[in-house]
């Protein structure tokens, strides 16, 4: 049982945008009691879908070119729920042309790149800029329903290039800019992809790397792509293929008042964000307009208490989905963010941290394993900076420790800010478990289901259960769940609807617990069978980062006769530490006293680093295949650190 680490104070509860829409939709906070009136509002969202749905989208200010008719549609059964039926709107028009018009002269956007170059936009500004670039983008025969490719360093542009691309009508898909080429053409050919925006140039930890040769390198073959636009960085000397590369600013500079603002149907596509690839081919997840607005708006302003004076944060690149999540949610409720070009620890380990008092940040969002990386420098580093502008903290991507939850917490965030601590993926680009700042959170918890989303734990035969680990299900569709997947309807179905008809399976071990509280234990295929008992290797993982030698863990199973399946545990150990035999013993130790007899590790493993994917996600199905032989991991160009693969491999 985990205990409570932060809980709201009395004035702080009925503040919150989240108290404002209870009391719109006619269920206010009780104050003499509060955590009852807010539990009975979340079972009612998920229970009352038409009501909530259409109740956020008019608190949000969403504007339609044409109403909908009605919010949703399930004629076609719960896998193709079609969404605010008959409505036209467009995420450009809610997130750039209504602020430009608002609010013209509202800061809306800060970029800094890892050298420090800072620059800032007003909403005015910003809607300039993307209105030329929409301009531009029509003079180049883009239009409604073509796919429009960003691969890109995280600078300012991005936003630019997401949003111009909203505005004309077409799909935008972001790709990370640190992919090798294989990588980038897969999702290329694959979407269809007929611009791709990229740099010259990138920085990455002080190197200056050709972005613009590795994307020439990525679009040989694609047969649909016509051009690359390119935004000058350097000096303006790499090679350019006349007719098909044009550089940005040249092609903006007769842009004048920009192109005119594409009104699409509610269920049109607006984003198309592939998974990562690391287990199989990657797929194209599909995302509407309306869906972008409805879950992304809603997150922001409810879970994040998003305010227009705030300034928000989350550390992210454009390619995994909280870099859309973060432009799309911080617009449409008119608030500043930040976008960042550069490591954590770079060029010293509080980049971050006086990053957030340099622009007096009141949202910070960060991976779990960004955290510990950043712990691994000592204390003394986030010590210098009070940051005391924080309010409130995210994270997302992995399940925490509560070691590293605690800092976060403490040193991070004073003992004062809640740690809002989401899960959901890019197949629904936001969050089926998001906890509310009005309701108490515990250590490591996700606290509550996301508003709207009626979820579930369930056993292998499709139970209910409370107190156990089981798979996280979704009962009812919301509006933001991928519409397929791209030219794969079968693989769509087969990926989320088979195990349990008619109810989504995410893939995630999850928990709630007798006081309602969530957990998760990471994905259910990377689950263990011990001699007959199922163990989520995030629960071994954590037992392992208590002790407070280690900074990170990773744990897979090896072929045993006798059980079926042994541990192996690779851990990472914070500075000071040495590796030793004594020390190998305390952390078998360690887990058996957190796990029992049954889940005693046969090794541990003492690594540098651990193999994860570019959105910080440890890759243990690889570890395993590596650990075990296999000398052909396939395609690693999701991987960030594939070098870490060797370390794997001389531990056998």
């Amino acid at each position: 049982m985990q205990r409570t680490v932060w809980t709201p104070e009395g004035d702080q509860l009925q503040s919150t945008r989240v108290a404002r829409l209870m009391a719109r939709l006619g269920h206010p906070i009780d104050d003499s009691d509060p955590a009852p009136s807010i539990a009975a509002f979340i079972r009612w969202s998920q229970r009352q879908p038409d009501l909530f749905w259409g109740g956020v989208m008019d608190d949000l200010g969403v504007v339609w070119s044409q109403r909908y008719e009605k919010v949703r549609d399930l004629s076609g059964g719960p896998e193709w729920t079609d969404w605010f039926v008959g409505g036209r709107t467009s995420i450009a028009l809610n997130t750039v042309d209504i602020p430009a018009t608002e609010c013209p002269d509202r800061l809306a956007l800060i970029a800094e790149t890892e050298d420090g170059d800072v620059r800032r936009w007003t909403f005015g500004e910003a809607a300039r800029e993307i209105d030329r670039l929409a301009w531009a983008l029509t003079s180049l025969g883009i239009g409604r329903g073509d796919s429009v490719a960003c691969y890109m360093p995280m600078v300012a542009e991005v936003v630019f290039a997401m949003l111009a691309t909203m505005k004309i009508g077409a799909i935008f898909l972001p790709i990370f800019s640190g992919y090798a080429p294989p990588a980038v053409r897969e999702r290329l050919d694959d979407g269809d992809v007929k611009l791709l925006f990229t740099a010259d140039i990138a920085l990455r930890r002080g190197k200056t790397v050709s972005l613009k040769e590795q994307a020439d390198l990525a679009v040989k073959g694609v047969k649909t792509l016509r051009h690359q636009l390119v935004l000058r960085r350097g000096e303006g000397t790499v090679a350019m293929a006349p007719g098909r590369d044009l550089w940005w600013h040249e092609a903006v500079e007769d842009g004048g008042k920009g192109a005119t603002t594409e009104m699409m149907g509610s269920m049109e596509p607006a984003l198309m964000i592939y998974t990562s690839g690391t287990t199989g081919k990657p797929k194209g997840t599909v995302h509407t307009h309306a869906g972008c607005l409805a879950q992304m708006g809603k997150e922001l302003a409810y879970n994040f208490d998003l305010r227009q004076d705030d300034r928000f944060w989350w550390f992210s690149d454009i390619g995994w989905m909280m870099g859309p999540w973060e432009i799309i949610g911080c617009w449409l409720n008119r608030a500043p963010f930040v976008v960042f070009e550069g490591a954590p620890n770079y060029p010293q380990p509080d980049r971050v941290w006086k990053m957030i008092e340099n622009h007096r940040l009141t949202h910070l969002g960060i991976s779990p394993t960004a955290i510990r990386l950043l712990m691994r420098s000592g204390d003394e580093w986030v010590d210098r900076h009070p940051m005391e502008t924080l309010r409130i903290l995210g994270s997302t991507g992995e399940p925490w420790d509560a070691e590293s939850y605690r800092w976060y917490f403490e040193k991070v965030g004073g003992g004062r800010c809640p740690v809002i601590n989401i899960s959901g993926g890019t197949d629904i680009v936001g969050c089926f478990l998001a906890p509310l700042p009005v309701l108490p959170i515990k250590e490591t918890s996700l606290q509550s289901p996301g508003l709207g989303m009626d979820i579930d734990v369930f056993d292998e035969e499709g139970n209910p259960v409370v107190g156990e680990v089981g798979y996280l299900v979704c009962k009812s569709p919301a509006p933001s769940m991928t519409r397929g997947l791209w030219k794969a309807p079968e693989k769509y179905i087969e990926t989320y609807w088979s195990r349990f008809p008619g109810v989504w399976d995410h893939g995630d071990w999850a928990m709630v617990d007798e006081d309602g509280d969530w957990f998760l234990f990471g994905r259910a295929d990377d689950t263990l069978n011990i001699a007959g008992r199922r163990v989520g290797p995030g629960e071994i993982e954590a037992a392992l980062i208590e002790h407070e030698a280690v900074s990170e863990a990773a744990a897979i199973g090896v072929p045993d006769d006798l059980k079926g399946t042994e541990l192996v545990c690779f851990v990472v150990l914070h500075p000071g530490h040495d590796e030793s035999e004594g020390l190998r013993g305390e952390l078998v130790e360690q887990v058996v006293a957190a796990l029992g007899k049954v889940d005693r590790p046969r090794d541990v493993r003492f690594v540098d680093d651990l193999p994860k994917t570019r959105s910080a996600k440890i890759v243990r199905r690889l570890i395993q295949r590596c650990h075990l032989g296999d000398e052909d991991l396939g395609d690693l160009t999701s991987v960030a650190n594939p070098e870490a693969f060797d370390a794997i491999a001389g531990s056998r």
